[in-house]
């Protein structure tokens, strides 16, 4: 091991000498790099550092394929990925896991040779659905006329307890090409069937039957078609997708967010597409309407059309008048030509014309412009709808003449989520007739409603129909799921009036996410009719206060499985009437308030 080596020896400086230094030996610190962080000197810029280069002469090329093994298994299509390795079984049973039927995967030619389809990329979807509903009520019912269902009977209302049962079954089939998952199809063939069974119980005679000898139960079953239609996609205006498409036959449509003026499935032809990546869609719509069966409510098409036409406009904007907010504008023409065509329901009762003032069929013409907002301001969020009516009834049904339609209808709902818990607020205002004798009509309503609000149908509100008597026997004062004080002889069949009294809301509610698969729900509304003139004509009364009283109602949701393939309802509401009410209504038991009970049981595949 060699010697450590020695450092040469230093002379030491002799007394007296002072050291030389020499000052370029002496080290100058970079002064930015001692710089605190954050700071910076004026004036000053960091050098950039060194450009960096990259050299591949001799870089390895990609294998080529013959390189790669060959003991691979076949993919026939990237749909079949998931099976071929065996991680899942295909069943047509389950509809949770790739299928099929549930237009998951294209349709194998080769097994249905007899289908006219060519390509690799048809898909097939059939849904079953199951929909239950048991529902005991009470309500004023008027006692019949010629004979009562108990002997003594001879008030004008009589029981008010009643019971319903229906059961509905729909079965719907597709047939789509064109992978859906990130385009529009480039055609769809749909229709889908609805088989309703209904056994109705009342109190009284002439509810379920116009002919006093019928029995107060009525069981009834009707087999309606809700969808037919083809879907032609005419053609993509962007590389995202926009597109222009048409659909023709019977189909659904929801002029609004919230289903106020009309939604329902009727015979039509729309066209319909999207621009700017989807934050604009538009609809261009007529639809001729269909007649509907009295006690299902579903398409009719062993009768003949109505003399009804509806024409609709609407276009939707995303992120306009501000960000995070929906704005549509619309406009619908309703042009009803039924003065010719009297009609009587299939269980006797007169519906066009409804049963009120001088009992002449009637044409009428209306326009309804609307706006329709849905989206959030910050953290509330906001539902809300405004329209104008402007038309001409060719006959009022209390004068006999010509009458301009002028009405109004406005309505808002705000909620506020609070990590599991949504809290809502409710107002609807809907204008009605002040003076039916006049040549105007300013009671708003619409074409077919079934809101999605204040509860929706499980208010009691919404969900009952009350009948007039008094100003007709065949008349209600609101329609079965539907909020508008309407005076309509039937929402499903009859026309649309514009002389009744309003409604106006204001209510609160509150839903609760107790768990994925348990929902509660509650809502407190309060009801108005807007102005009375009208019931008071068609009562012979003085006045009639415009309480309707407070409607409660408290609904429990369950999931089983967290998906909506099996959902459980059971709800309670109570109408507590005001003085308006009161004086309108009664019933034989003396009961101040009346109630109803939904439980509701869907099952889809």
């Amino acid at each position: 091991m060699p010697p450590p080596a020695v450092a040469p020896p230093v002379a030491a400086p002799e007394a007296g000498d002072e050291p030389v230094v020499d000052p370029d030996a002496i080290p100058v610190p970079d002064v930015e790099d001692e710089m605190l962080e954050g700071r910076q000197r004026p004036g000053y810029v960091k050098p950039l550092p060194e450009q960096v280069t990259q050299h591949n002469v001799d870089a390895v090329r990609a294998p080529p394929p013959e390189a790669f093994p060959t003991d691979q298994f076949p993919i026939p299509d990237r749909w079949r990925l998931i099976e071929t390795l065996g991680m899942v079984k295909a069943r047509w049973f389950d509809p949770y896991h790739q299928n099929t039927l549930k237009g998951d995967r294209p349709i194998d030619r080769s097994k249905v040779p007899w289908l006219p389809i060519t390509g690799d990329d048809w898909f097939f979807a059939a849904n079953l659905v199951s929909d239950t509903v048991i529902e005991p009520r009470t309500f004023p019912i008027p006692v019949g006329v010629q004979t009562t269902e108990r002997p003594g009977s001879l008030d004008v209302f009589g029981k008010d307890a009643s019971f319903l049962v229906s059961q509905t079954f729909i079965a719907g089939a597709a047939l789509i090409k064109g992978s859906t998952a990130f385009k529009p199809p480039e055609i769809e063939y749909r229709l889908a069937l609805a088989l309703n069974i209904n056994h109705a119980n009342v109190a009284e005679r002439r509810i379920l039957f116009v002919e006093p000898s019928k029995p107060s139960v009525r069981t009834d079953h009707f087999l309606g078609v809700q969808e037919a239609f083809v879907d032609y996609h005419i053609r993509n205006t962007s590389d995202r997708y926009d597109f222009d498409s048409i659909r023709v036959g019977i189909q659904p449509f929801q002029n609004d967010f919230r289903g106020f003026l009309f939604n329902d499935q009727q015979l039509g032809v729309r066209l319909f597409g999207t621009r700017d990546n989807n934050r604009v869609q538009y609809n261009l719509g007529a639809f001729w309407r269909l007649e509907k069966d009295t006690n299902s409510g579903l398409n009719n098409l062993t009768d003949r059309p109505r003399n009804d036409w509806i024409f609709v406009a609407n276009i939707y904007r995303q992120d306009f008048l501000i960000p995070a907010l929906t704005s549509q504008v619309t406009v619908v023409y309703n042009r009803n030509r039924e003065a010719g065509r009297l009609k009587i329901d299939d269980n006797g009762f007169p519906v066009r014309p409804a049963l009120l003032g001088t009992l002449r069929p009637r044409d009428y013409d209306v326009v309804y412009i609307g706006y329709n907002a849905d989206g959030r301001i910050g953290r509330i969020n906001l539902t809300a709808s405004a329209y104008g009516a402007l038309g001409e009834d060719r006959n009022s049904f209390f004068t006999d003449q010509p009458a301009d339609i002028r009405a109004v209808f406005g309505a808002a709902e705000l909620s506020y989520d609070r990590d599991w818990m949504r809290f809502r607020l409710s107002a609807l205002y809907a204008s009605g007739d002040a003076d039916p004798y006049d040549d105007r009509e300013n009671g708003f309503d619409a074409i077919f409603e079934n809101p999605i609000f204040a509860g929706a149908d499980t208010s009691y509100w919404i969900r009952q129909s009350l009948p007039f008597a008094g100003g007709g026997r065949a008349v209600a004062i609101n329609g079965r799921n539907g909020i508008l004080n309407a005076l309509r002889s039937s929402k499903e069949q009859g026309q649309s009036n514009f002389n009744n009294p309003g409604t106006v809301l204001l209510g609160g509610g509150a839903d609760f996410d107790l768990t994925p698969e348990l929902r509660v729900s509650g809502n407190a509304n309060h009801l108005w009719f807007e102005n009375t003139a009208t019931l008071q004509a068609l009562r012979n009364e003085g006045s009639i206060p415009a309480n309707i009283g407070w409607d409660l109602s408290v609904a429990t949701i369950w999931r089983p499985m967290a998906t909506q393939n099996i959902v459980f309802r059971l709800s309670g509401a109570a109408l507590l009437p005001g003085s308006g009410f009161r004086d309108l209504f009664d019933n034989a038991g003396g009961n101040r308030n009346y109630y109803s009970l939904l439980a509701n049981a869907i099952v889809s595949y």
